[in-house]
């Protein structure tokens, strides 16, 4: 049986980790490491005051197949079921929630998601995420997630009958925006192994977060960072 991990980000709640459904997003060798970090901020940047952007504005600011070039299909959201998801061996994830920890009751309304996939030597993926809010709720939500994270360098998550090993220890995160978070997380299920890089970047009053197979979130980065700044 194929499973899939889903990572989500739910600012105010949890950064999350996974929802079993579906295939996983990009298969590495059984020596992969995996990471996590703590958020960086940039020296002297000040909280943004500007009125937190609509929904509809933030679909339109998020990638589209034509910013990420041949190759790349959107794929259809899908209902999430959160119901039987929980989080074994991290006191602190599993404090925040199954609900958050699988990307549902996200605490802002504001807020847009499309993900895609890509063929080329292989199938991998890429998501982006858009919340736009008070650049203090930003920062502040995401920062729980992060702290939970860094709390657990290994944990479970289970659902179902299906149990998933994570691994998370620390990279760089890239000097954009005003604050930065990056992560690698490593899961195992039987003898598969997968690793999906989380990237956040908050600037202003819009957080962005791209997900997936690392070298396509590293690929795509900038570009989600720039279209999201022609909302100011």
């Amino acid at each position: 049986m194929r499973r899939s991990t889903t990572t989500a980000l739910g600012p105010g709640t949890v950064f999350t980790v996974l929802a079993l459904t579906g295939c996983a997003s990009h298969a590495e060798p059984a020596d992969s490491s995996a990471a996590s970090s703590a958020p960086v901020h940039r020296g002297g940047s000040a909280p943004s005051v500007s009125a937190p952007v609509s929904s509809a504005q933030l679909n339109k600011l998020l990638l589209n197949e034509s910013d990420l070039g041949e190759g790349y299909t959107r794929k259809p959201e899908t209902a999430r079921r959160n119901d039987d998801v929980t989080v074994i061996g991290c006191p602190a994830l599993e404090k925040l929630g199954s609900d958050a920890a699988t990307g549902s009751g996200l605490a802002f309304t504001r807020k847009a998601k499309a993900s895609f996939t890509y063929t080329g030597s292989s199938t991998s993926e890429v998501s982006e995420e858009l919340y736009s809010d008070s650049a203090t709720k930003l920062s502040k939500g995401i920062g729980v997630v992060f702290d939970a994270m860094l709390s657990c360098p290994s944990y479970q998550v289970t659902s179902g009958t299906s149990v998933v090993d994570m691994v998370t220890e620390k990279t760089s995160a890239p000097d954009l925006g005003d604050e930065q978070w990056s992560q690698l997380l490593t899961f195992s299920a039987g003898r598969q192994r997968s690793v999906v890089k989380q990237t956040a970047i908050r600037t202003g009053n819009i957080l962005v977060i791209v997900s997936g197979s690392p070298g396509l979130v590293d690929a795509h980065l900038d570009k989600a960072l720039a279209k999201a700044r022609t909302a100011r």
